[in-house]
């Protein structure tokens, strides 16, 4: 009925002919989310079950994990055309997930098998990402990613939203052999809105006859397998979005450790650890959902991808002031919900606006270099940090004013690259 269509194009901010694929991003990240949702609050309780004091050590693992496979991912990518790399990464991690099926079945309370599900899924989680904004970044052109990311970026928070509630229904029944089953079912979908995507892509999207021209989707991504390395060392505009990363991560790993200590000494059972963080889950997506579909995206129209990029860290330095002053578990719980709600609604979208108007090197491969070494670097080198500080002995307030000022400099970075990318797309609006 082309008045629906009309009317549900005009809510979410889209022209007619791009509904179907905004929809289609939708699913797709739906698919991604709820899948890594159902299995996120089982990775918490995998995390804890090896000791708390030691999860340092698994970002630490992650992080090596991640510069294994990244040089990997990016060799894939120079041999394999854009137009099939994802079906070749989502392939390997479904089967992945298949392999998981069967060692829970053999050793479910292994504490080294679920060590190894908890680097696994750390790993998984920001490739599988990674790679889908890759591809949005792909198919939509800077003004249609401005317009549009913030809808596509809804159907994640849809997706965290109904990831939690399976997993809290489900892991009595199906236990966490049947989540992982589930969760490479909704993997493959995933593969199959990839496709409609990059055929949308060249009849309307970045490709269109009339856009600025763009590299052949048919042709595998130029460089070599440290391409990504190079490609960001080389820029100042992508080392700022490195280094924004880290200050992200460092506020973010300061928050989770706290949490998961706290989480540990009040909930000692799995079920009810993994019940615990799927209600946090649940409150975050919602909270985020709503941001995206009525807020997200006319505030980047509006006031830029700047306000975007810095108004959540600048509440987070303000939460950060407030849990030094009083260390609570409230205060703790309300400040980790803001900053990922913040995350998931502002930031993401937003940091995923400024590679839009980037060649299809620094999409592919200097962009999975930052979502994912630079990332789990960054936890890596703040979970020890955060062990450190714990050593001193002078409790939360010492960690909550050292996180304060991480997230001040995140806010500063944010606004600059937002101004940046703002300024990029008023140009070619110009012209």
């Amino acid at each position: 009925m082309p008045w629906l269509r009309r009317r549900l194009a005009r809510a979410i901010n889209a022209e007619a002919q791009e509904l179907a694929a905004v929809l289609a991003g939708f699913a797709l990240f739906f698919c991604l989310f709820a899948g890594y949702f159902m299995l996120r609050p089982v990775r918490e309780a995998m995390g804890i079950s090896g000791g708390v004091e030691n999860l340092q050590w698994l970002f630490s693992a992650t992080f090596v994990a991640m510069l294994l496979a990244v040089p990997l991912l990016a060799w894939l990518n120079s041999k394999v055309p854009r137009l099939h790399f994802i079906d070749w990464v989502y392939g390997f991690f479904c089967l992945n997930l298949l392999t998981f099926v069967l060692l829970f079945w053999v050793q479910r309370d292994s504490v080294w098998l679920a060590r190894v599900f908890y680097v696994w899924i750390s790993v998984y989680n920001l490739f599988v990402i990674s790679v889908a904004w890759s591809l949005m970044a792909d198919v939509f052109d800077s003004a249609q990613a401005r317009r549009l990311f913030a809808f596509v970026a809804a159907g994640a928070s849809v997706g965290g939203l109904s990831g939690p509630l399976l997993s809290a229904g489900l892991i009595g029944r199906v236990g966490e052999a049947g989540l992982l089953l589930l969760a490479a079912a909704l993997l493959g979908l995933a593969m199959t809105l990839k496709h409609y995507l990059m055929a949308w892509r060249a009849r309307h999207g970045a490709g269109r006859p009339g856009a600025a021209p763009s590299e052949n989707p048919r042709r595998p991504v130029p460089g070599n397998p440290f391409s990504g390395l190079t490609r960001v060392l080389a820029s100042p505009y992508l080392l700022g979005i490195a280094a924004f990363v880290m200050l992200l991560t460092a506020v973010s790993t300061f928050l989770y450790f706290e949490q998961a200590r706290l989480v540990a000494e009040l909930f000692p059972a799995r079920a009810s650890q993994v019940r615990v963080f799927g209600a946090i889950d649940f409150v975050v997506q919602a909270g985020a959902l709503a941001a995206q579909l009525f807020v997200t995206g006319r505030v980047a129209q509006r006031l830029g991808v700047r306000v975007l990029l810095a108004a959540v860290p600048a509440l987070v330095c303000l939460g950060f002031v407030g849990l030094a002053l009083l260390p609570t578990f409230a205060v703790l719980a309300a400040l980790m919900i803001v900053r990922r709600i913040g995350e998931y609604a502002f930031v993401r979208p937003g940091r995923e606006m400024l590679f839009a108007p980037l060649d299809a090197e620094s999409k592919y491969k200097a962009k999975n270099f930052i979502d994912t070494v630079v990332y789990r670097g960054g936890d890596a080198l703040s979970g020890w940090a955060k062990a450190g500080l714990d050593a001193l002995g002078q409790g939360a307030w010492l960690v909550a004013l050292v996180g304060a000022l991480c997230a001040a400099l995140w806010g500063l970075l944010g606004w600059r690259l937002g101004r940046q990318a703002d300024r990029q797309v008023e140009a070619r609006s110009a012209t």
